[in-house]
């Protein structure tokens, strides 16, 4: 495996292949097998135009001898960062034909977030579009050339700035030269980690391990020949790639369909047009669906799931979608790392409308402890623990952290405080300090570090606000220097200068002349966050 990752024992490994869990099929057979049985079928539709299997594979391949051609070789780490776009899904699926392990960044993120990518994965190559709404990721991208060592090549999706490739108009298409053998049990790709401690970490893959998650997150979703899956949320994100996402529906020989944008005027009369019937969504997207009058001036008698994930859905969301729209509401919840519970389709109502769901896969080993690492009774609240055949042991090049976020025996340490009640699984918030804006996860302490670069200010605690919309919002609790002064519109304007994503800029800020702290000294996180949701209440009432 490649170095600086930690594979499964040798022990397991055997366990996993003898079950048949462990294919040893690498991503790029998985869609083959598909494209071989079903090589007419669509597989991709965007916009006007229906991409078949059999043309989802020769364009994908093409590419993978062209990107081969510029000197990309098996192990090559590179960052993708791409819209859902069919460039999307042939580059990923190019960039696995010859073994270059993509680094999924989203759109969303920035110079910041994209330059730690960069450096901590040894990046070669860098995928971007030419430009989404007012940003433009070409420059970005040759700031970021000139400041990252190893970032040779940078590939655009549209028209590039000078010394920048075409992804659509690269170098003809080299002789047939064999390409290369893969391994199953080498890393595929790198998703990223919620970044509870700063900035996100990087999660290797491997095919074996992924093909698995894709799979058996497909059969629990039902997805089949007959699904058509609408791609509302980023195809980068974990959610939306395999769990279920894009890559069960080609393991499954299902239609995806990407949306260019997630307002109900976009995504319902797509759902009347392509006869969607899975769509994979998130709180604030359900909550603003709910209270539009679009879905009603649609035929969406198609639609059969509703899948929730990045954060619990209320109980009366979930009834409301079954009661306006006519289909189920299917939670979903996990993490990049590894274990995925979604709720079954044929669940008891109090499951369907209250869980957060139970493991994909029988062989996923969940165990609920205490502070102490003790296991805790059923319906006793605890940290989750998760081990199994598709859960990472280990972070990519990250020996400290990894101390920290696995045991001695493999178990990842999930942050999540839940209760268990038999495989089911019910979430009662997060033992880590991180703000859940409508399933982005917020790090705290990157977005106080940055703060405290500002001139005007002492100290800051940024902290979770309750949201109607979005589950939570960042508040941040600053104290000034004497004589200065600041506003929310001014912070903003400065953490924006330091060019992060911008769902990570504090919604509110609260100045106060001191923070509250325990008598050891730290600042008392809870007590802010209650000061910021009476206050809130109070104006609410107001």
């Amino acid at each position: 495996m490649l170095t600086g990752c930690t594979p499964w024992s040798a022990e397991d490994a055997a366990r996993w292949r003898s079950l048949g869990l462990w294919q040893d099929i690498t991503l790029w057979q998985m869609l083959e097998q598909t494209a071989r049985r079903l090589a007419d079928k669509p597989a991709l539709v965007h916009g006007e135009q229906r991409i078949a299997y059999r043309d989802l594979l020769e364009r994908s391949e093409s590419l993978a001898r062209q990107l081969a051609a510029t000197g990309l070789r098996p192990l090559d780490r590179v960052v993708m960062q791409l819209p859902n776009v069919p460039e999307f899904v042939f580059t990923f699926f190019a960039l696995l034909r010859i073994g270059v392990i993509p680094v999924m960044a989203l759109p969303a993120h920035r110079h910041t977030e994209v330059g730690h990518f960069l450096r901590h994965a040894g990046a070669r190559a860098l995928f971007v579009p030419e430009r989404v709404g007012d940003f433009d990721y070409r420059a970005m991208a040759d700031e970021l050339r000139a400041e990252c060592p190893t970032l040779e090549q940078v590939f655009v999706a549209g028209a590039p700035l000078a010394g920048q490739l075409p992804l659509a108009g690269l170098p003809g298409e080299p002789a047939r030269a064999a390409l290369p053998e893969l391994a199953a049990d080498e890393v595929a790709l790198m998703l990223l980690s919620g970044g509870t401690t700063g900035l996100p970490k990087l999660i290797p893959r491997t095919h074996n391990d992924y093909v698995l998650n894709a799979k058996a997150t497909g059969r629990v979703a039902q997805v089949d020949e007959s699904t058509v899956f609408l791609a509302v949320l980023p195809l980068g994100h974990n959610y939306s790639l395999a769990s279920p996402g894009m890559l069960a529906c080609f393991a499954r020989g299902a239609t995806v369909v990407l949306a260019p944008g997630h307002s109900a005027d976009v995504v319902f009369p797509l759902i009347e047009r392509h006869r969607v019937t899975l769509v994979a969504a998130a709180v604030p997207l359900v909550t603003r669906w709910l209270n539009s009058d679009v879905p009603a001036r649609h035929d969406i008698s198609s639609l059969k799931v509703i899948q929730n994930g990045g954060a619990r859905l209320a109980p009366e969301l979930r009834r409301r979608v079954r009661a306006q729209w006519g289909c189920m509401p299917q939670e979903v919840y996990g993490t990049a790392e590894g274990l995925i519970n979604l709720v079954r389709l044929d669940a008891p109502e109090d499951l369907l409308l209250e869980s957060s769901g139970s493991p994909a896969c029988e062989q996923d080993e969940i165990k609920v402890v205490d502070v102490d690492g003790n296991e805790v009774p059923d319906g006793e609240p605890g940290e989750l623990l998760a081990r199994g055949p598709y859960t990472i042991r280990g972070y990519y090049n990250a020996p400290g952290i990894n101390a920290a976020a696995f045991t001695a025996d493999g178990f990842y340490r999930m942050g999540d405080v839940v209760r268990k009640i038999g495989r089911n699984l019910f979430t009662d918030g997060r033992k880590k300090d991180l703000i859940n804006r409508g399933g982005e996860k917020i790090s705290s302490d990157e977005v106080e570090n940055l703060i405290l670069m500002h001139p005007a200010i002492e100290g800051c605690c940024v902290v979770a606000m309750p949201d109607p919309h979005y589950g939570e919002k960042a508040c941040a609790f600053v104290v000034l220097h004497a004589g200065r002064t600041v506003d929310l519109a001014g912070l903003r304007e400065f953490l924006l200068a330091q060019r992060i994503a911008k769902f990570k800029l504090p919604e509110r800020i609260e100045v106060v002349e001191r923070f509250p702290v325990s008598p050891a000294g730290k600042i008392l996180r809870r007590e802010l966050r209650e000061r910021i949701a009476a206050t809130l209440e109070r104006e609410q009432r107001a």
